[in-house]
């Protein structure tokens, strides 16, 4: 049998979207300064984990984030078309609150079961967590025994956790809340399927940042966080509602 591979997934940093909580997916936007300091802080992460491979979703708050670790480990990161965030439809860019203010019964229905009643006009809970888990198998092929770390999006990983777990789709909001930006989930993934070995290991975000600069960087070259700012351990203000 051919032996696993070791699967780091992390969330993106932060975007100003995410801190105010709002549904983003196709819409294309970068990092805000505490998700830049989260980049950093996983990249310190990924410094010590030595990936062999830094694979991400071809969004930019994705591939800020994968950059600084990639950059980390004297590699350069690689896209994948199928670790774009689920398609969230017409909910894309609005809270939840805007959304049950305008459509509760909607809201009412998502909340009841997401994978019979899913994002208006958007993608089917199933299609996403058939996107990621084509990406797991072909990292198994391509890197038994070796480390890999992923880079994407909250849902769309969830959604592939559930796979892996064995969780209905329709659970995925209840059993698995949220993903903490760059925290760390790390499956070992392999013929029989996977293994969760840890669920947002967020060791790296709580160290107190030591970097000299904001630039990131320690005299030495080396990837270092930021030192304005102490790890807030869940990625800056914890999202509410919408997960």
């Amino acid at each position: 049998m051919t032996p696993p591979v070791r699967l780091l997934l992390a969330r993106h940093g932060q975007t100003e979207w995410h801190h105010d909580n709002r549904y983003v997916s196709r819409t294309d936007i970068g990092l805000n300064e505490t998700g830049r300091r989260e980049a950093w802080m996983l990249a310190r992460r990924a410094q010590e984990e030595r990936p062999d491979l830094v694979l991400c979703s071809p969004l930019m708050r994705a591939l800020e984030t994968a950059r600084l670790s990639a950059e980390a480990c004297g590699i350069e990161p690689k896209t994948d078309e199928r670790l774009r965030e689920l398609d969230f439809g017409e909910w894309e860019g609005k809270t939840l609150a805007e959304i049950r203010e305008r459509d509760p019964e909607s809201v009412n229905l998502f909340e009841e079961d997401p994978a019979r009643h899913g994002f208006p006009g958007g993608e089917p809970l199933h299609k996403g967590a058939e996107r990621v888990l084509g990406v797991l198998a072909d990292l198994h092929r391509s890197h038994t025994s070796r480390t890999v770390l992923v880079v994407a999006h909250n849902t769309l990983l969830r959604l592939g956790l559930c796979r892996i777990l064995g969780i209905p789709l329709g659970d995925y909001r209840r059993r698995l809340p949220r993903l903490v930006s760059a925290a760390v989930s790390e499956v070992r993934f392999g013929e029989e399927g996977g293994a969760l070995f840890a669920l947002n290991d967020a060791r790296h975000l709580q160290r107190r940042a030591e970097a000299k600069s904001a630039g990131g960087r320690s005299r030495d070259g080396r990837v270092e966080a930021t030192d304005r700012s102490r790890s807030r351990g869940t990625g800056g203000r914890r999202d509410q509602g919408k997960e």
